[in-house]
C-alpha cells in the first residue's frame, strides 16, 4: 500500500510538471500571438512545453506546501522562487545554447534583462493560482485515471520530452521571435 501511495505521488508530480509546462507553453504562445499576430514557439525546446513553468510549478508546490494556509507568504515566496528559477534558467540557456530566449532590458526594474518586476509579480500570482486552483484541479483529474494508464502516460511524456531534449541539442529552436541576442 505504501509503495502504491509513493508511486501515485511520483506520477502526480510528473503529470503536474507536464501540465504546468503545457500551460506555460500555451501562455507564451498566446502572448506572442497577441503581441505580434504570429504563432511562435518561443521555448528552447521544439515540443509543446516550457519546462521552466513545470519546474516553477513543482517548486512552488514542494517548497511552499507548509505555507498553504498563508496566501501572502505563498505569493511572496512564489515570486522569489520562480524569479530565481527564471534568472538561473536564463543564465543556463545563454551559457549552453549561446542565445537569450527572453530579454527584459526594456522593462521597468530588471536585472540584466533576465528578470523584471512585472514578471516577478506575475510569478507570485501564478504561484497562488497554482497552489489553490490549478494543482487541486489537475490532481482531481489525475486521480480519476487508472494507475496503469497514468504510468503509461507519464512514461510516454518522459520519453517524448527526453527525445525533444536530444533533438534540441543538435537542432536548437532559434529564430525570429524566439531568441534575442547571439553571443559574440
Amino acid at each position: 500500500m505504501k509503495n502504491k501511495k509513493l508511486l501515485n505521488k511520483i506520477l502526480s508530480y510528473i503529470f503536474l510538471f507536464f501540465a504546468f509546462s503545457l500551460v506555460g507553453y500555451i501562455w507564451e504562445v498566446g502572448l506572442k500571438l497577441v503581441q505580434t499576430g504570429s504563432l511562435v514557439n518561443s521555448g528552447s525546446l521544439h515540443g509543446p512545453w516550457l519546462p521552466i513553468y513545470g519546474m516553477g510549478g513543482i517548486a512552488v508546490l514542494v517548497l511552499l506546501k507548509k505555507f498553504k494556509k498563508k496566501p501572502v507568504r505563498v505569493f511572496v515566496w512564489s515570486l522569489i522562487v520562480c524569479t530565481v528559477i527564471e534568472y538561473l534558467c536564463s543564465c543556463y540557456l545563454e551559457f549552453t545554447q549561446g542565445v537569450r530566449y527572453w530579454d527584459y532590458s526594456n522593462y521597468f526594474i530588471n536585472i540584466n534583462g533576465r528578470i523584471c518586476l512585472e514578471g516577478a509579480i506575475i510569478f507570485g500570482l501564478a504561484g497562488c493560482l497554482t497552489m489553490y486552483v490549478v494543482e487541486p484541479f489537475f490532481i482531481n483529474v489525475f486521480k480519476k485515471l487508472p494507475q496503469k494508464f497514468s504510468v503509461v502516460i507519464c512514461i510516454l511524456l518522459i520519453f517524448l520530452f527526453t527525445a525533444d531534449i536530444i533533438i534540441t541539442s543538435f537542432y536548437p529552436n532559434r529564430g525570429e521571435g524566439i531568441t534575442y541576442t547571439q553571443k559574440k
